[in-house]
């Protein structure tokens, strides 16, 4: 069994009022957590835009985690206390150990932990998390093999794939993470709308693949000669290399695109990483 150690940042809310603030602030459906659940959820600007993407587990009736990409924490922090006027919770920031077991593994049978959790986007495997793991003593996973396997399995990331400026529908997270029967929260109004009426984003994240050595983040493909995407995550793949790109409306029905006259392959994200392609 191979594992990825890591960090990440886990930002701690407790208190008689946590539950309910949170409720009305982020796009899970918190009431339905029961003791131990994880679930993946949004926390979004007043304009539907993304501040951050994160996992929530309840470990008590007052108490839940919320774990982002390590570097992220304080953006979640500060969104969080934002709203926070005369509530009855507590927030607190950490850096906390985790360990991502990319094989098959049941978060039921994992060691004790406060965060024992499956990973995002339907991976095999079992996401720990505490203030501090001991090393493990099974096989380690790189950082390529680990972003080849969230790749692969259509998964955004932080600073990367997601942002201020990101529609949470472009990203493909939607179905994972928003509740669209848990009532109001903030930024409901831009998902809802989206919901209803199709998704026409301007954008959407498809899983990009090409030949050669691996290209840098932020390089654009074109369709015709004309800008058509731009990739925003990307590690080596066999021969080549695969990673994930925010693909324009006009390009989502090609095939393949270019890059300096290369043929780049351009696949849908699984559904599993957050609803239909």
């Amino acid at each position: 069994m191979s594992h990825f150690v890591s960090t990440r940042d886990v930002v701690s809310v407790s208190g008689e009022e946590a539950q309910s603030y949170l409720q009305g602030q982020i796009s899970q459906d918190v009431d339905s957590l029961g003791i131990g659940d994880s679930a993946w959820s949004l926390i979004l600007q007043p304009q539907g835009k993304v501040d951050a993407w994160f996992r929530i587990t309840k470990t008590a009736d007052d108490t839940f985690l919320l774990d982002v990409d390590a570097g992220h924490g304080e953006t979640l922090l500060a969104r969080l206390r934002r709203f926070k006027l005369r509530t009855k919770a507590d927030l607190e920031l950490a850096t906390w150990d985790w360990h991502a077991i990319r094989e098959h593994a049941n978060p039921e049978n994992a060691p004790e932990t406060p965060i024992a959790a499956a990973p995002a986007g339907g991976q095999v495997g079992v996401d720990l998390l505490a203030p501090e793991l001991p090393t493990p003593k099974s096989d380690g996973m790189s950082s390529n093999e680990f972003t080849r396997l969230r790749i692969l399995a259509g998964v955004p990331a932080m600073g990367s794939e997601l942002g201020e400026s990101t529609i949470p529908a472009e990203a493909r997270i939607v179905d994972q993470s928003v509740s669209f029967t848990k009532g109001c929260y903030t930024g409901q109004e831009l998902v809802a709308r989206v919901d209803s009426r199709g998704d026409n984003t301007p954008r959407k994240l498809r899983i990009v693949s090409g030949p050669g050595a691996v290209v840098p983040a932020g390089t654009e493909l074109t369709l015709d000669g004309a800008a058509a995407g731009v990739v925003t995550s990307v590690a080596p793949d066999g021969d080549g290399w695969v990673g994930l790109a925010y693909i324009k409306r006009s390009a989502l029905d090609a095939d393949t695109l270019e890059l300096d006259g290369v043929a780049i392959t351009v696949r849908p994200v699984p559904a599993d990483a957050g609803g239909a392609a």
